[in-house]
């Protein structure tokens, strides 16, 4: 099946509506360029509405004044010329919403991207205003990605906005998607946002998550780096809106932006086509609304309101590591907190590339079970001494036994850490990697054999402990008789390898 135009599919839904009928002038164009367009004698016009060109293209309007309204087109397409004339349409975009987009792919006006018919009969608005104070409880219930460094040192709660930050080919995508597929036994719809990337990047991340059945509860809202700046700064809205329906009927949901970084670029682009004086780093004024009203949109619905959630996870690229450039700071001043990957870590095969040092979850400690909690929490200062212990013994110096101890369950520490992409752990799986630490279970352990190692340590346990696997990740919840059991079977272990 073809894909409609853009225009010929907004054509389309507003003839769909039935509505009083409602008088407009009919401006001029009066200058086109770049895909902006600036029209004369158009009053009553509203921000955001869909404006129709009369060559049968659509944008939408943007920059209102007293002499034109600025408006962007949504096709890439230089076919509105000046003179034409333009009149508004009273509406705003809207989003196809509901059951029947998960596991679909759709741009973000709704058009379908997979080559199927889509049919809903629910639109929301694509802008939507962000639940009041009064509407939100605490954040209560962890939202578990299945990567034990985030699981266990930086937990993410449902109804959290966890900023993903870090330099390009740091993994930031692998840890987005990994989340996604660790929902699959869970009760989590998850919604996929890519802006502004390339469609075969899309197209490899959409393959990943079919081969691990995940686009079964997943929808990908795709406005790639080949789209209209106008559909790639609406993409995220329409994500949230698309989110937003399944949230109120007291579902929880993840939703990846992918990444706002380009979201930022193309606002810029459209703002200074649109002549907004320029500010920091050229971008508008506006910068902070454009994501501060977006992200604020994540949050976890009280009782009363259906008990939903959204917890978002927006992805932000640096240059070099600066996270004190103008976009990062301002999405890391807006979330709950951030999850840094460092190239450097990266490149020396640490991977996920997580800096422990610079990245913080501001509320999900408070929703972290309470199996995590008996197993993980000297962590980040196990860590925290391995590092600073490791700068000093690169000088040469022969370190003492217990430096030696030190940097030898650091080293074994990290390896732990390590993580195959695409392949999340279960939280027993965790919990019985952190008692292996705890122990010193697999201190002895070659590097070259500690994978191989690492598998048989989990199939033991898992075999040994069936049954408090099973409770462990169904209630999150651990007895300290299990803990001391889980210890006693890891130091075992331990013997057998010596």
């Amino acid at each position: 099946m073809e894909t409609p135009g853009i225009s010929a599919f907004l054509h389309k839904r507003i003839d769909e509506y039935s509505f009083k009928p409602v008088t407009y002038k009919k401006g001029k164009v009066v200058k086109s360029a770049d895909g902006v367009v600036t029209v004369e004698g158009l009053t009553g016009t509203r921000y955001g509405e869909l404006l129709e060109f009369s060559g049968g293209v659509f944008g939408m309007a943007l920059e209102l004044s007293d002499k034109a309204v600025g408006a962007v087109l949504f096709d890439v397409s230089e076919s509105v010329q000046a003179g034409e004339s333009a009149k508004g349409t009273g509406q705003v975009i809207e989003v196809p919403v509901g059951e029947n987009l998960l596991g679909r792919i759709i741009d973000p006006i709704g058009r379908p991207l997979d080559g199927k018919a889509l049919r809903t009969e629910k639109y929301y608005p694509a802008e939507r205003p962000a639940p009041p104070i009064i509407d939100r409880r605490p954040v209560d219930t962890p939202m578990a990605t299945g990567i034990l460094a985030i699981d266990s040192m930086i937990p993410i709660g449902r109804g959290q906005r966890e900023l993903i930050i870090g330099d390009r080919q740091t993994g930031k995508t692998t840890i987005a998607i990994d989340s996604i597929i660790n929902q699959k036994d869970s009760d989590v719809i998850c919604v996929y946002c890519a802006i502004g990337q390339k469609a075969s990047t899309v197209a490899g991340v959409i393959e990943t998550l079919q081969k691990a059945g995940a686009m079964d509860y997943t929808v990908v809202v795709h406005a790639g780096a080949s789209d209209s700046a106008a559909m790639q700064y609406l993409a995220p809205y329409s994500a949230c809106s698309v989110a937003e329906y399944f949230e109120e009927r007291g579902k929880d949901v993840l939703v990846i932006y992918d990444d706002l970084t380009k979201h930022a670029v193309a606002y810029r682009m459209m703002s200074l086509l649109l002549l907004r004086p320029p500010g920091r780093e050229a971008f508008p004024g506006d910068i902070f609304y454009l994501h501060s009203r977006l992200l604020e949109r994540s949050a976890c619905l009280s009782k009363e309101k259906g008990g939903g959630s959204i917890t978002a996870m927006p992805v932000v690229e640096t240059m070099d590591g600066n996270i004190s450039a103008y976009i990062p700071t301002n999405v890391i001043s807006i979330t709950d907190g951030q999850i840094f990957l460092e190239s450097d870590l990266f490149h020396a095969g640490v991977r996920p590339a997580v800096n422990t040092g610079l990245s913080v979850s501001r509320v999900g400690r408070s929703a972290q079970t309470n199996a995590m909690k008996a197993v993980s929490g000297t962590l980040r200062i196990d860590l925290s001494q391995y590092r600073e212990t490791e700068v000093f013994t690169r000088f040469g110096s022969d370190p003492d036994p217990a430096t030696a101890r030190l940097l030898k369950k650091g080293e074994c520490l990290i390896n732990i850490l390590k993580q195959d992409k695409s392949s999340p752990y279960t939280l027993f799986r965790q919990v019985a990697l952190l008692v292996a630490h705890k122990t010193g279970a697999l201190l002895d352990v070659p590097q070259k054999e500690f994978k191989e190692t690492l598998k048989r340590y989990l199939d033991f346990m898992e075999s040994k402990f069936a049954s408090e696997a099973e409770s462990i990740n169904a209630g999150g919840d651990m007895t300290n008789d299990t803990l001391l059991s889980l210890e006693k079977a890891a130091k075992s272990f331990g013997e057998t390898l010596k």
